[in-house]
């Protein structure tokens, strides 16, 4: 008998325990382990769990096989993995074609299923019997395969094999955004088959993408054929939105257990150790128990409270397993496993020590791990008094072989017998490790010689795109149909990769193919796309996001990151190269650009330092020639080769001078565009003590063109001018605005009234100072009733009277604003007038905002004969006016009208017009007429599902459309067809609103990705309200009517339009700069205000700055209130604020709000950090239409919470009038000001029985210098909150207090 090593000893004693504990229940048909012996059903996540110990033992015999027997059991080991693996591979294999239709339905009827028979590999249960959609478990699969793979164990076998694993890849890459039933196989907590984003899913999937990529399936004997590949831009987006998520489980779940195995083993899915750190931390301090972790808080699976009789809980129930939850020992394997991987010896002993005490010892001395421990019945209310306190019993499987499996781990890395390494052979436990600075190489091509010597007259030495051959050079578009056919496999019937998204990532690689090497550019310059690439501000500011994105994410690939940017005839502005891009071009020469290391350099010269991936996949292996190309992809290739960007002919193009009589007609439809907005901003007490100083530097020269043509030149001209005006519905209404405009005759006052704004009749932005409105200095009474976007225009029989106002036109030809009134004021006015307001007050009247505004108008449309409009649209120099002659004829005949004129012998449609004016405008940079033309040819932005998807996965409800009527809520991934109706139903006819919120929604997505601390503490993102904060912005700072600010604002480039976006969002304080007719918008750090209190976020205080001459306000009236009014529109609350309110609902009856209550039962069915909870009080909060208004109840229910969490009282007693909170402590507000004689005594503060109507018009009958204080401080709004609480909780008691 040989002799044997204490450590070979050991060894076989582990072998007898596997053996006995879990190889003797492995199938020996399937190789599959059941779940107990009287169930036979397989679940995929167990069987790979119960495997890797016997995959460990198997690598700790490898180690000391000194003799045939330890070799023979090294085998026997490993080939028991390797038929549970292929076991389950062909049971998936059975549904092949279910992998193939959840590739595009993303169904949860089309998933895998989540289990098997044992016995036979089929399925047992139904598609709609059983949660299956559990993409932790596949993704699981692929981890393990991988691993395995890695460590030499050959499971696959054959290409068709390859092809299907392919396919479970494309199976899981969209799991960021895909809900599903997770590791507990139950969804939403309440078990009502509701599938969820689930945080440890995410992680899993990302951990398989990125273990599976560039893996070889036949190990060391396979080829080009067997590799697997992943692009990595879709790992990437799990790994965003897993760091979003965490330490959050779902949305019902804000903590769950089973994250450990993604921040450690065996996923290692974070790459953040301050995240993996606090993530571990909640879960020790909030689920671990003296028996194990709980699963999740409230989770009654087995607790002596659970009806054994159903399977899901009433959402009420839910309160009665708090405390009681079971303790799963599971839980200390992973933790014990983590520890090992961490070298933490200490605390390795410390859990086996706590694991081992609660283990159950067999007859022959083997300890168990069982399933979990729970309350016995009759000590359940001991246990919930006491947490801890009482003695808990084993319940479920014993073994239970998914811990036990783990539990063996941890033994053989405790002992010695196994690395780290050799558990994770792919290395994924280093991704959290720091490592080198990536270098971005990037690459400036010229697209030919003329575009080449204008970058060289500025020192930038550039290749053509003939000189880095045999470097072929492709749009994103390109690569993405090459990546279609990956995965294809005709005997299976599976059609490859159905996402046509490639990512930066995905780009900044190099790709061989035979004999070729490909570089592609990045998908955001596919010039063809989309009009927001036509802006090179923009372009420059997407690069060097784009680089720095590289710097972050650029990881697991050998190789360093090339963009590869191609400088085409669309970049040139006026034949030059525009001074945005030839700045950030000299910055790449440096080495360095927002901190980013890059290195600018040839193509030629970067092929040894490159990420190179092999497209050895677009081969014809299924033909039997897999080092021939594919015969599609060939021809593909010839028809695709990059073509010259040049500019085409267009049918516009001026011929010839034109006659008087052509000016008639050019008259007749003016304005035709800007008719069709309704952006509304009304600034009905808008201080303007600027307007004369801002009104020159701004009014764009208008060129008076007299009539020539008589009565029917006249008719004509005001039958179709303003055709697309009348389309919008930007709606400003400034009546109350300060200033006087010259007088005009009333003749031509009339002829431009009658022509102007059919596009701009379709605009949809409303700013009403009502609830929006950022003026807050004016106190005196209503002048009058202000006229609301929602009424009805009425004829007013003094448009003769009006003096016509000088407005801003994208062209010289300049479109006349809405006249005005002159008012003079009642000098008997009893009223104080605010200093500087005294005089002329402008009225603007709000502009005709439907499209057909009267019978007579209509029937003068029909009767304008259409050669003359086609002959005025040939004879027009000015686009504006060619808008609005085709914006006339597709409301009256349709896109595709035949004109009569031919192209190359093609008959031109009217959308072949639109397209040539679309492309003549963004040359021109006519952005307000670029987004009208975009959205009447329906075009989208290309990564519009995308930005949806990105805000949506961060826990980010989205709404479009125009409060209040308008609004349409998004709260699941829409498909980009749909997405774009959606939005375009929510506008009407408003293509220019429409565009701009697509526009907005990608700036959004950008913004989330980079700067998610913008987006704290902001659940719903309601983009009507924003561009309607950005349109007021615009004319506080400004000092115009709201008419020039809604033309401002659709006029904006995209960058300077993601950059107010940025400003409004941000907080912080913005100036405007003019030069050569465009703006720019500019931080001013200046004079920015600091943060006043932890209750109300950063506000910003505007400067107008005009030609850089500053003009700053003279105080800081109206700062709190203009603060307010933006958080509320903007749905900011303090931080912690929704779990504060739900200690407030434990101690009261209910919270009412807007005639809402928020009902105490919410706490019986969520815990205080589920974001179904913060949901649900949004929902209330959100009914208040009053911006500043539901800021002051926000601030209430602070001080609410502040006397819940300092226990002023016992309990708050019955239902909760927060309103009447915040209308009491306006009432003592007043009181404090008639006794110190505040500002507030000119308006509100009068002693009894003046009291009955407020005069300064505060929103929900409170004073506007309640809403204009600051929150601290002896007269801020805390203090007031603080004492209408405690006058309301104890009425006897005077009391005096200030919060500082």
């Amino acid at each position: 008998m040989r002799t044997r090593s204490n450590s070979g000893v050991r060894l076989d004693y582990y072998q007898r325990v596997v053996h006995k504990l879990i190889l003797d229940h492995q199938q020996p048909v399937t190789g599959l382990f059941p779940a107990s012996p009287d169930n036979d059903h397989a679940w995929i996540r167990d069987n790979l769990y119960c495997i890797l110990a016997v995959w460990g033992l198997s690598m700790a015999f490898k180690k000391i096989a000194d003799q045939d027997e330890d070799r023979a059991k090294t085998y026997e080991l490993e080939q028991s993995c390797v038929k549970l693996m292929r076991g389950l591979l062909m049971a998936m294999m059975q549904q092949k074609q279910k992998v193939e239709k959840f590739k595009s339905t993303q169904n949860p009827l089309d998933s895998l299923h989540a289990k098997y028979s044992s016995a036979t590999g089929r399925t047992v249960v139904k598609d709609d019997e059983w949660g299956h959609l559990q993409i932790d478990a596949i993704s699981l699969y692929l981890l393990i395969l991988a691993q395995m793979t890695a460590s030499g164990l050959q499971i696959v076998f054959v290409l068709d094999e390859v092809a299907f694993i392919q396919n479970l890849v494309f199976y899981i890459e969209s799991a960021y955004c895909t809900p599903d039933y997770g590791i507990w196989e139950r969804g939403d907590k309440t078990n009502h088959g509701l599938p969820e984003l689930n945080a440890s899913s995410i992680g899993m999937a990302k951990a398989a993408l990125e273990a599976m990529n560039e893996l070889d399936l036949f190990g060391a004997r396979g080829g080009p054929s067997s590799v697997i590949h992943v692009l990595a831009d879709e790992a990437q987006k799990c790994q965003a939105v897993l760091q979003s998520m965490l330490p959050r489980e779902s949305n019902s779940k804000e903590l769950d257990s089973g994250i450990l195995s993604i921040i450690s083993y065996p996923a290692f899915a974070v790459d953040d150790p301050q995240l993996i750190a606090s993530t571990r931390e909640a879960i020790i301090a909030k689920l671990q128990g003296k028996y194990g972790c709980k699963r999740f808080l409230r989770d009654g699976h087995k607790t002596p409270r659970e009806d054994p009789n159903r399977l899901y809980y009433e959402p009420w129930e839910l309160r009665m397993f708090e405390k009681i939850e079971c303790e799963w020992p599971l839980f200390f394997c992973y933790l014990i496993l983590d520890y090992c991987f961490q070298g933490d010896k200490k605390n390795v002993v410390d859990y086996m020590g706590r694991l081992e005490q609660i283990m159950l010892r067999k007859d022959d001395g083997i300890k168990l791990v069982p399933e979990l421990y729970a309350v016995p019945a009759d000590k359940a209310d001991l246990e919930q008094q006491k947490p801890g306190s009482q003695e808990r019993i084993p319940l479920g499987r014993c073994p239970f072989i998914w811990a036990q499996s783990l539990y063996i781990l941890g033994k053989l890395l405790q002992e010695g017998f196994l690395a780290v390494g050799e558990l994770d052979p792919l290395n994924r436990r280093l991704c959290s490790e720091k490592k080198p600075d990536v270098v971005v190489q990037i690459v400036i091509l010229a697209e030919d010689a003329d575009i080449r010597d204008k970058l060289l007259e500025h020192e930038l030495h550039v290749q053509t795109i003939a000189e880095v051959a045999p470097v072929e050079v492709q749009p994103a578009r390109v690569l993405s149909h090459l990546y279609t056919y990956l995965g294809r496999n005709k005997k299976l019937g599976l059609s490859g990769r159905k996402s046509r998204d490639v990512g930066i990532l995905s780009t900044s690689k190099l790709y061989s193919l035979n004999d070729r090497i490909f570089a592609f550019t990045p998908q955001n310059f596919d010039y063809e796309e989309y009009y927001m690439s036509r802006d090179p501000a923009l372009l420059a500011s997407t690069f060097t996001a784009n680089v720095a994105f590289l710097g972050m994410s650029w990881r697991h690939m050998l190789g360093r990151p090339t963009i590869t940017l191609l400088a085409t005839q669309y970049l040139l502005d006026h034949g030059k190269i525009p001074m945005a891009l030839i700045t950030t071009m000299k910055k790449l020469k440096s080495g360095y650009i927002n901190g980013t290391r890059v290195t600018l350099g040839n193509l030629g010269d970067f092929l040894n330092t490159s990420a190179i991936t092999d497209l050895s996949f677009l081969g014809s292996q299924e033909d039997g020639y897999p080092d021939k190309l594919n015969p599609q992809v060939q021809s593909y290739l010839e028809q695709h080769l990059l073509k010259s960007f040049s500019n085409k002919v267009s049918v516009l193009s001026h011929r010839g001078g034109a006659p008087a009589r052509g000016l008639r007609r050019r008259m007749s439809v003016r304005g035709a565009i800007k008719k069709t907005r309704s952006i509304n901003v009304d600034l009905a007490n808008f201080a303007s003590h600027k307007r004369q100083h801002l009104l020159k530097s701004f009014s764009n020269k208008v060129s008076v063109l007299s009539p020539r043509g008589g009565a029917r030149g006249l008719r004509r001209r005001m039958s179709v001018r303003g055709a697309i005006k009348k389309t919008r519905s930007i709606n400003v209404d400034s009546t109350k605005s300060l200033c006087c405009r010259t007088a005009a005759p009333a003749r031509g006052l009339r002829r431009r009234m009658s022509v102007r704004g059919a596009i701009k009749k379709t605009r949809s932005i409303n700013v009403d100072s009502e609830t929006l409105g950022m003026e807050g200095e004016y106190v005196g009474p209503q002048l009058e009733r202000k006229p609301s976007w929602l009424d009805a225009p009425r004829a007013d029989p003094d448009d003769a009277r009006k003096p016509i106002n000088r407005g801003t036109s994208t062209t010289n030809l300049g479109v006349a604003p809405n006249p005005t009134i002159k008012v003079t004021e009642d000098s008997k006015d009893k009223s104080p007038t605010p200093p500087g307001e005294k005089g002329l007050i402008n009225k603007n009247l709000p502009p005709v905002r439907t499209r057909t505004t009267s019978e007579s108008q209509a029937s003068l449309y029909a009767a304008q004969e259409l050669d003359e409009l086609l002959a005025m649209l040939r004879e027009t120099e000015s686009l504006d006016e060619q808008g609005d002659i085709l914006q006339h004829l597709v409301d009256t005949h349709g896109l595709d009208l035949n004109t009569g004129m031919t192209e190359n012998g093609k008959i031109v449609s009217v959308k072949d017009l639109l397209k040539a004016l679309y492309e003549k405008a963004c040359s021109q940079k006519l952005w307000g007429l670029v987004r009208h033309t975009a959205g009447m040819l329906g075009k989208r932005v290309e990564d519009l599902a995308k930005a949806v998807t990105d805000l949506l996965v961060r826990q980010k409800q989205i709404t479009v459309g125009m409060p209040p009527n308008n609004e349409h809520t998004i709260t699941a991934p829409l498909p980009e067809n749909e997405l774009r109706h959606l939005i375009h139903l929510a506008y009407g006819d408003d293509e220019s609103t429409a565009m701009l919120t697509q526009e907005l929604l990608v700036h959004l997505a950008m913004f989330i990705r980079t700067e998610p601390r913008l987006f704290l503490e902001m659940l719903r993102l309601r983009v009507g309200l924003i561009i309607q904060v950005m349109a007021t912005e615009l004319s506080r700072t400004l000092s115009c009517d709201g008419e020039e600010a809604s033309e401002h604002l659709l006029n904006l480039s995209p960058f300077e339009m993601k950059n107010l976006l940025y400003h409004i969002l941000s907080g912080k304080e913005f100036a405007i700069n003019s030069g050569r007719g465009n703006f720019s918008i500019v931080s001013n750090k200046s004079n920015r205000y600091g943060k006043k209190s932890q209750i109300i976020l950063d506000g910003q205080s505007l400067q107008g700055n005009i030609d850089d001459a500053p003009i700053s306000e003279p105080d800081r009236q109206g700062q709190w209130l203009r603060r307010r009014r933006l958080d509320g529109a903007l749905n900011r609350v303090p931080r912690d604020f929704y779990s504060r309110v739900w200690a407030v609902l434990e101690s009261c009856q209910g919270l009412v709000i807007q005639g809402k209550i928020l009902q105490p039962n919410l706490t019986q069915e969520m815990t205080s950090g589920e974001l179904k909870f913060a949901l649900a009080v949004e929902t209330v909060l959100n009914s208040i239409p009053q911006p500043e208004y539901r800021q002051l109840v926000v601030e209430a229910l602070m001080v609410l919470t502040l006397v819940v969490e300092h226990k002023v009282v016992n309990s708050l007693g019955g239902l909760m009038q927060v309103e009447e909170l915040v209308h009491t402590a306006n009432q003592i507000f007043l009181d404090d000001q008639m006794k110190c004689n505040g500002d507030a005594t000119l308006c509100c503060a009068k002693p009894a029985p003046d009291t009955t109507t407020l005069l300064c018009g505060g929103a929900a009958g409170v004073c506007q210098h309640l809403y204009d204080s600051a929150p601290s401080g002896s007269y801020g709004t805390m203090t007031y909150l603080a004492r209408a609480t405690a006058r309301l909780l104890q009425p006897d008691r005077p009391v005096e207090c200030t919060v500082t």
